[in-house]
């Protein structure tokens, strides 16, 4: 019970983190950073008729994910996973609440888009070959890269120095298993939420914590008691999850990504979401006009052991 009650205080503290420094200029340029209607779209590919006929979205997000997917210090679900799914309502339904989200963790995204409890899943869902066996992918609409994080005093400074030590990440997320691949000196945890990594680090059960540097880029800039080691791994792009041979959804969702990068969206989005002081960092990671972000398509990131 006790672990619950720090769990829930860690991830009610870092949402407030992100949303204090952002919910300013949120309030107002969220509402104008894709303002699109249908009719400025009109030669999209036609909606899934589920979709068109419901006249809105269901979209799995992440909820305890700041600043990407998490609730705010109103109760509303914020971050940048948030505000693409918000512009996709814009721009099939001409408004941004046309959306009805549901929370979901890195183990539960995949079956609840399976199971039809949702029409797509913007969910820091990284590309692996596994996992477009079971889902289709957009095309991608972010790229992140792993990091290491670890208490101020820590002996860890890189990937060498994992032997002998206990790691934990996300269950589900592709750094479990390059783990088990790769790290066979090291001990696995894996828990169910980012928040409960970070809790595991603080009270010692673990003594780093492998993830993305979207989350914890943001963990170390709050937390002063913990920093990042150096090292960068395991760079793949994120996609929107879609249901296996959902043509129709295929088409609009890859039509919503390029016209959002044609016209700049995200790394907008990004400054509504990100403090100031990090959008710097971050910037690189979004599909801008001109850039290209490709998946490994024929090769498996987390059998390479070559670091």
């Amino acid at each position: 019970m006790k672990r619950t009650i720090l769990a829930i205080g860690v991830a009610a503290w870092l949402a407030a983190a992100f949303a204090a420094s952002s919910l300013a200029k949120t309030d107002g340029a969220a509402h104008h950073a894709a303002a699109a209607t249908p009719a400025s779209v009109a030669k999209f590919p036609p909606l899934p008729t589920y979709v068109k006929s419901r006249h809105h979205w269901v979209i799995g997000v992440k909820c305890d994910f700041p600043p990407f997917g998490y609730i705010d210090v109103r109760g509303q679900n914020a971050g940048y996973d948030v505000e693409v799914a918000r512009t996709f309502a814009r721009l099939a339904f001409g408004s941004s609440q046309k959306v009805h989200f549901v929370c979901v963790t890195t183990p539960s995204r995949i079956p609840t888009l399976q199971s039809s409890r949702v029409d797509i899943i913007i969910s820091t869902l990284t590309w692996t070959s596994a996992r477009a066996d079971v889902i289709d992918f957009s095309v991608p609409y972010y790229s992140a890269t792993g990091r290491l994080l670890v208490p101020n005093n820590s002996s860890i400074h890189s990937l060498n120095d994992l032997a002998g030590k206990t790691v934990v990440t996300t269950r589900g997320a592709l750094y479990a298993t390059w783990m088990r691949n790769c790290f066979k000196s090291s001990t696995l945890l894996e828990v169910d939420s980012p928040t409960n990594a970070v809790l595991a680090v603080k009270n010692g059960q673990a003594d780093t914590f492998m993830f993305d540097d979207a989350y914890v880029l943001g963990v170390a800039t709050t937390d002063p008691t913990l920093k990042l080691t150096d090292d960068k791994f395991l760079n793949v792009p994120w996609g929107i999850g879609i249901r296996k041979g959902d043509k129709a959804m295929d088409n609009w969702v890859n039509a919503g990504i390029r016209w959002m990068q044609k016209k700049d969206q995200f790394s907008k989005i990004l400054k509504n979401n990100a403090p100031k002081r990090l959008v710097g960092s971050f910037l690189g990671n979004t599909p801008r006009p001109g850039t290209h972000f490709a998946y490994p398509v024929g090769k498996d990131p987390t059998a390479d052991c070559s670091h």
